[in-house]
């Protein structure tokens, strides 16, 4: 309990030092919100007016203690740019991202474990040989850039599906899920074969240990031995690797909704920092920084319970 106690309150300080460095970048950086939305010929009086009604006149801790609190309360202030809630210009962009996320994520789990348990269990053998160099290989290339190969393969040369013809959920669930298959592959196919890698030598490892040649002398099939005693060891290391996995996969996906013209929160964060719109830029960043850090310490907590090694180090 003591443990938990200690990573939640990590937790909350570090969701709050990432919000305040990201309000103090945008503080400091060049670029004025009342240019970017009246202009360069906007006269100096109406610059002033704009700056006070937008409360960039006060001074900055004022500024980020008001913005924090109302934030916490679901409150996350109004855009420069368009003049309506952050909030439910967020409503609509948050579900595409999530569902891009949690698509990629499952995608790695369901490709990366059979075949990691796969290579290490005909280890030596010709699949096992193929599986490391396709391994090596998509491992080199960035998530962007598969991304454009998709779109290219599947979408100009195989016709699978129109590359930038997003379909909204709003219209069609079945067709949304099927055109973000497509830039769900492109996240996960780094993070598989990364996963099929390390899942594969931590099989490998776990067989050469002690236990393992006991379970095989009391009359065990390899397969008993392999799912019953070996994996569940094995596995640990792959779960942090996951819980890692997941975090990047968060931020990635922002990149990939670029590549497949998806509506995400990754299109309205790059325009919202090209317009110098902060309440919109600042929400984005720090809900997904928290993101990231939730599931690092959901992931921790899983450790612990996994692993009694680390419950006793505790």
């Amino acid at each position: 309990m003591k443990y938990i106690i200690r990573k939640t309150a990590s937790m909350a300080v570090t969701v709050l030092i990432v919000s305040f460095l990201v309000f103090l970048a945008f503080s400091v950086i060049p670029g004025d919100p009342a240019v970017a939305k009246l202009g360069t010929s906007a006269t100096p009086e109406k610059l002033v007016k704009l700056r006070e009604e937008l409360g960039l006149n006060r001074p900055l801790p004022v500024r980020y203690f008001e913005w924090i609190k109302s934030f916490l309360f679901g409150d996350m202030g109004t855009s420069y740019s368009y003049g309506v809630s952050v909030r439910s210009m967020l409503a609509g962009k948050l579900p595409i991202t999530f569902c891009l996320t949690g698509m990629s994520f499952v995608l790695i789990i369901v490709i990366s474990i059979p075949l990691g348990i796969s290579a290490a269990k005909y280890e030596d053998t010709l699949f096992s040989k193929i599986t490391d160099v396709l391994n090596q290989a998509v491992m080199a290339v960035p998530a962007f850039f598969t991304g454009i190969l998709i779109t290219y393969a599947a979408g100009l040369v195989l016709h699978l599906f129109t590359p930038g013809g997003y379909v909204s959920y709003r219209e069609s669930m079945g067709g949304f899920l099927y055109y973000m298959l497509f830039p769900a592959l492109a996240i996960a196919l780094p993070k598989t074969a990364m996963n099929v890698r390390l899942l594969k030598s931590s099989v490998l490892k776990e067989a050469k240990l002690d236990y393992v040649r006991t379970a095989y002398s009391r009359g065990n099939s390899t397969n008993d031995v392999l799912y019953k005693h070996v994996l569940k060891n094995a596995l640990i290391p792959v779960i942090t690797f996951l819980g890692m996995t997941l975090s990047d996969i968060v931020a990635g996906s922002l990149i990939i909704e670029q590549v497949f013209s998806i509506p995400g929160i990754g299109r309205m964060l790059i325009t919202s920092i090209g317009n110098r719109d902060y309440p919109v830029v600042g929400a984005i960043i720090t809900i997904v920084a928290f993101i990231v850090i939730f599931i690092n310490y959901i992931v921790d907590i899983l450790y612990q319970v996994i692993d009694p090694r680390t419950r006793r180090q505790g």
